[in-house]
């Protein structure tokens, strides 16, 4: 019988796949730092991760561990060379979350460009005929759009903005050009060169030392005026002192967050306290039918791990 270690629950739908399969036996645990789970992690098999941080040292620990099982596409929180090293495979809920992410970005996008939190409030302070007096909103259609990654989120982020009619244009050097303008994007080769001409640019790429800071003040110095950003894949990507200070100097009209470089954000963060952006807490795919799927596909890659059918396209490349 296969041990698996649910570290951080998940919906109960993923669970009952478990319930019906006598081969597999299950843990919850809920806190990453107790000693609870250092006992357990030493016999088990398999791991269900969210988003807790897996270190190296508590990774060593489980020497039976072959399939660490993510539930959602980020695998940051992981050590991935203690992972390599223990020939321990990754998998990702590769299919479960896109729509619910590309959703959140119109929603973050929609709620920046229209300034939905002022103009709420003004109503609701009665300064209903002050109307006037209130900065104007942005229209999405005829806009152009960057999307920094072209995975599934990508690929569900175009169809929507398309639907707004904005000018989508596409950065990733591993798609290709027939696959970007087929889906209605176009291609751009120079990440740097193209956010020159973003109306807004929306980033889904992971975080590696390459693309940490990526979006710093000298790319930001480089932006239009009435760009808006939105990070809705791994914090990090943007610096966040540079990027507070770029809307502090209206170098860019606004920001949307979902995701921070530390998590929870430090109470200094400035960006707390900055009106120009817009924050959630790294929940754009925790709609409900989005959790049920990545809970569903969370177990569901383990169980195809051992019964040797893992689809190839959910495994990370260590």
């Amino acid at each position: 019988m296969k041990k698996i270690l649910i570290i951080q629950n998940i919906h109960e739908s993923g669970i009952e796949i478990l319930k019906k399969n006598s081969d597999y036996e299950f843990e919850i645990i809920e806190d990453i730092n107790s000693d609870e789970l250092k006992k357990k992690i030493v016999d088990c098999d398999a791991i269900s991760l969210r988003t807790a941080k897996l270190s190296g040292e508590i990774l060593e620990m489980g020497k039976k561990i072959q399939i660490i099982s993510r539930h959602g596409v980020g695998y940051d929180n992981i050590d991935l060379a203690v992972a390599k090293k223990n020939k321990i495979t990754v998998a990702i809920t590769a299919t479960a979350n896109a729509v619910a992410v590309a959703e959140h970005v119109m929603f973050m996008l929609l709620n920046i460009a229209k300034r939905k939190d002022m103009y709420d409030k003004n109503v609701k302070e009665g300064k209903f005929n002050e109307r006037n007096k209130l900065p104007k909103t942005i229209e999405l259609w005829g806009k152009n759009i960057l999307i920094a990654g072209f995975g599934r989120i990508g690929q569900c982020l175009i169809k929507r903005c398309l639907g707004f009619e904005m000018n989508v244009f596409v950065y990733d050097p591993f798609v290709s050009s027939e696959k970007i303008e087929s889906l209605g994007g176009k291609k751009v080769n120079d990440l740097k060169n193209a956010v020159k001409t973003a109306d807004a640019l929306s980033l889904h790429i992971p975080l590696n030392e390459e693309t940490k800071n990526m979006i710093n003040l000298d790319l930001l110095k480089t932006m239009k005026k009435n760009c808006i950003i939105i990070n809705a894949a791994r914090g990090g990507l943007i610096n966040e002192i540079d990027l507070d200070k770029a809307l502090n100097e209206n170098l860019i009209f606004g920001a949307g967050l979902d995701v921070f470089e530390s998590e929870p954000p430090m109470n200094n963060n400035p960006l707390l306290q900055n009106n120009k952006v817009f924050l959630s807490p790294h929940t754009a795919a925790f709609t409900e039918e989005c959790m049920i799927r990545m809970a569903k596909e969370t177990t569901q890659n383990i169980i195809d791990f051992f019964e040797k059918k893992l689809d190839k396209s959910k495994i990370v490349k260590l």
